[in-house]
């Protein structure tokens, strides 16, 4: 049963209701083995940062940084900080000097919680030039601090100063005058172009959200749920809080990396991802099947095919399969699926919510084959994450993105751009009248960027508007959707496509080097450097080949008729990827210039 009460109380709410019942698990940073809290403890954690704060001089609507990987001190300082009606503002634990120096200097931060060692370091060397910034607060003990540096503290030292929460009347008086209409927090999405702009999320619209959700989304109170993306992702983020409204317990995986090992050591019944994480699995059970002998990959392959027809041409079109065929995807599921999700770590599997980019058909069929519940889904940080999804035992579609959420009203413009109002939109960006005027349309629609239609009462999209690119003979390519064609290939770890007033599609493609070198050892191509691999006739023609078969579906002119292997791979610190690893398109065209002229030459 849902507790969707306001943010400041969520969790003593929920205390009162489930006691020491486990709800946190958890690693120390840099830890190895797991352990927990209790609703309880998580509430007393959480009341002790709120007395912290406090003893800080936070106000009312003070913004407070988080500068962190996921954790559960993360966690405390969220709802700590919401216990006193401050903002918080989560920064991604990659994110560069040159970032979180405009967002601590544009949101004006005194507090900043930090981490690991880089974050720390990255703020220290940072805070002469932030204006407002007073004191760094330090969640991992292993933190050296700079010698010298009278601003900083670790967490734990903090919470110490709070012990006996010499402050809690003056806490449960502004939690009594919590509004709904209080900012909770501000999230900066780096994005494609542009500098960041702050997106203001109030504790209404995440009430609205979660009220929406609960009536889609079967989460609840005997899952385990697996933490993967940054809370600093609204999709993450959102997805947590919901699971905490819910009762559910949650795996706090503090390092991407260690994900894999995370869910055979946790068992997981559910996790948010992004598209990406699937299409590994999916290259890494095709390969394994490509590598086995003749009798055991007729069978993977038969299971699969069978597991498609059963779950796909009929369970996600609402139809009752067959009696066989039930009987037959039943015993393949006991024998063959249930190998495959216990090597994930997926035994207890309930549903997987994946967002945040296209989703290839292969995979998503792929996924829904072996017995996963993939529930594919839509939306933006300033949607405060889902906009539509899936639902869970109802049909759908491959290809589409779900059905609206309930009190969200979804428009298609002229020009085919997907609009939305509701609950659950945002305000508008902070400290930036003139951008939010320019993001609503007269009558009040927020302009997502995408181009989508609808159809059956599902959501389907095409593209970003601004990434759609016209080639010179006039022909308009999608380059997402070739993209996520092209990714599932297990030699291709990134791809960008190059089109825009180009005579044809072309691509730059970063490979997956240890299986690109393994190949040539196999095949007798001698290589001294990845340079030289990358350049090699025969390496290019084996991609060529490979290539060619994943896009045979295209239209002609989307086609990648030309690439360039790439030495090294895309990089957050050249500028070419955001937070979320999302291209930026006119940054790869500046840094590889040459490499896209030279594909273009007669």
């Amino acid at each position: 049963m849902q507790n969707n009460t306001h943010l400041a109380v969520l969790v003593h709410e929920q205390a009162k209701t489930y006691g020491d019942r486990e709800v946190l698990i958890y690693k120390d940073f840099g830890g190895t083995e797991w352990k927990s809290y209790s609703w309880n403890q998580f509430s007393a954690a959480v009341k002790q940062v709120s007395n912290a704060l406090l003893n800080l001089g936070v106000k009312v609507q003070d913004n407070v940084g988080i500068f962190s990987q996921n954790s559960v001190q993360y966690l405390f300082c969220d709802f700590g900080a919401w216990g006193i009606r401050a903002v918080t503002i989560p920064f991604y634990a990659t994110s560069s000097e040159q970032q979180i120096q405009f967002m601590l200097n544009d949101a004006k931060i005194r507090i900043l919680f930090v981490g690991e060692q880089e974050q720390y370091d990255k703020a220290h060397r940072v805070q002469a030039t932030c204006r407002t910034l007073e004191r760094i607060v330090v969640f991992d003990r292993g933190v050296r601090l700079n010698e010298g540096d009278t601003t900083a503290v670790y967490f734990d030292d903090l919470l110490q100063q709070a012990e006996g929460l010499p402050r809690q009347s003056e806490v449960e008086a502004l939690q009594a005058q919590a509004s709904m209409d209080d900012i909770a927090s501000i999230l900066y999405t780096s994005g494609t172009t542009g500098d960041s702009k702050g997106v203001i999320l109030t504790c209404g619209q995440y009430h609205a959200a979660f009220e929406a959700n609960h009536k889609c989304v079967p989460v609840g109170e005997q899952d385990r749920v697996l933490d993967f993306l940054p809370f600093t992702h609204i999709f993450e983020k959102g997805w947590k809080l919901l699971c905490l409204t819910e009762g559910a317990r949650l795996i706090v995986n503090t390092y991407p990396q260690q994900v894999q090992q995370s869910m055979k050591d946790t068992h997981p019944t559910c996790m948010s991802s992004v598209p990406r994480f699937w299409e590994k699995v999916y290259q890494g059970v095709m390969e394994k099947i490509e590598s086995s002998g003749g009798v055991q990959r007729r069978l993977f392959e038969h299971a699969i095919a069978t597991g498609r027809k059963h779950n796909i041409d009929y369970v996600s079109k609402g139809k009752k399969p067959p009696l066989a065929l039930h009987l037959e995807y039943e015993m393949l599921d006991r024998t063959v699926f249930s190998l495959v999700r216990k090597e994930l770590g997926l035994e207890n599997a309930h549903f997987f919510p994946t967002a945040g980019a296209t989703v290839n058909p292969k995979v998503e069929e792929f996924v829904h084959s072996i017995g996963i519940n993939m529930v594919v889904g839509y939306g933006l940080t300033e949607s405060l994450a889902t906009v539509s999804c899936n639902h869970l035992g109802e049909p759908w579609t491959v290809g589409s993105v779900g059905i609206p959420i309930e009190g969200l009203s979804v428009r298609i413009s002229d020009e085919g751009e997907v609009l939305l109002k509701g609950p659950t939109i945002t305000r508008g960006y902070y400290n930036r009248d003139d951008l939010t005027r320019q993001s609503f349309t007269d009558d009040g629609y927020f302009r997502t960027g995408d181009s989508g239609y609808m159809e059956g009462g599902e959501l389907f999209l095409k593209d970003r508007i601004k990434d759609l690119f016209k080639t010179s003979n006039g022909k308009y390519i999608a380059p997402q959707m070739i993209e996520s064609k092209i990714l599932v290939d297990k030699y291709v770890d990134q791809i960008a496509i190059i089109a825009d007033q180009r005579k044809f599609v072309s691509a730059l493609i970063i490979p997956v080097y240890p299986l690109l070198e393994e190949y040539a050892r196999a095949h007798g191509i001698k290589f001294g450097s990845r340079e030289e691999l990358c350049r090699n006739p025969q390496i290019y023609d084996m991609m060529k080949t490979r290539i060619d078969t994943l896009q045979q579906q295209l239209a002609h002119y989307e086609q990648v008729k030309r690439f360039t292997l790439l030495p090294h791979a895309f990089s957050m610190e050249r500028g070419e990827l955001t937070n979320t690893l999302k291209i930026k398109r006119r940054v790869l065209v500046e840094n590889y210039r040459r490499e896209i002229d030279k594909m273009y030459e007669e």
